[in-house]
């Protein structure tokens, strides 16, 4: 019985052994991208298909705005705990920031937006996007962030990230929901899920007469590996066609 046994294991680690051995490369690339820290404004250092992309920053905002505003400006600052990070270098540190202030109280908002030769600007993700993580300086008023993304659908959709009732900076962290579609079969739209936007809300009884925010270093963890395969180059290959109809990130803003 035992000597039977000791002839199965040996044919069975003959049969492991002759197995081919095949390379099993792994479809996961976690990694943290920077859209933009504020520090050269119209000058981010974000690449995007080997193309290096840069915007601005505008702001709209509801019916109700006061004259004059919203007003924006970069400023010298940068969040505490990102200090230890620059090494020294704060110095030359930049923030975003807006004012705004309405002529009544209400269902008022203003959007945050980036926007390239004065159009708005929707910037592309890399791979599939789990996180959005940015800094936020809050003037402790009953306010409402929401981040606007649209999917490789054309469909917009808005986040909820929270209530900005806190005084000073502070990192918020938002998780992108699995439904989202962030890859699409049709070769003349989107290819990735794509950042619209901030918009900001305040609560219908709270003070819009005198409100300030600022945004400093928003970034995203993807698996940035998620759409490369054998061949990835080529689905970009030139057949002498216009240069309109080459997918360019420019073409699928509205």
């Amino acid at each position: 019985m035992k000597k039977g046994l000791k002839v199965l294991i040996s044919l069975g680690c003959l049969f492991v052994i002759g197995l081919p051995v095949f390379a099993q490369p792994s479809s996961k690339s976690i990694e943290t991208f920077v859209l933009d820290n504020f520090d050269n404004a119209g000058a981010q250092d974000y690449s995007y298909k080997g193309k290096k992309l840069s915007w601005d920053w505008s702001v709209q905002a509801s019916r109700f705005v006061a004259e004059g505003y919203p007003k924006t400006g970069y400023f010298d600052g940068i969040p505490n705990s990102l200090k230890q990070l620059r090494r020294g270098d704060e110095g030359d540190s930049k923030v975003f920031g807006v004012k705004i202030a309405y002529n009544r109280k209400g269902d008022n908002w203003f959007e945050v937006f980036p926007s390239k030769d004065g159009k708005p600007y929707e910037i592309p993700f890399i791979g599939i996007v789990s996180q959005m993580d940015f800094w936020i300086w809050g003037a402790n008023y009953d306010y409402y962030l929401e981040i606007m993304v649209r999917d490789a659908n054309g469909t917009v959709h808005v986040l909820p990230a929270g209530n900005l009732n806190f005084q000073g900076w502070r990192n918020i962290v938002v998780n992108v929901p699995g439904w989202l579609v962030q890859k699409s079969l049709l070769r003349s739209g989107p290819e990735n899920l794509r950042f619209v936007g901030f918009r900001i809300r305040s609560d219908a009884e709270e003070y819009v007469d005198n409100y300030m925010i600022y945004f400093d270093q928003i970034k995203y963890t993807s698996n940035s590996l998620a759409f490369i395969y054998d061949g990835y180059e080529l689905k970009d290959a030139d057949f002498g066609e216009d240069e309109s109809s080459d997918g360019s990130v420019e073409e699928v803003n509205d």
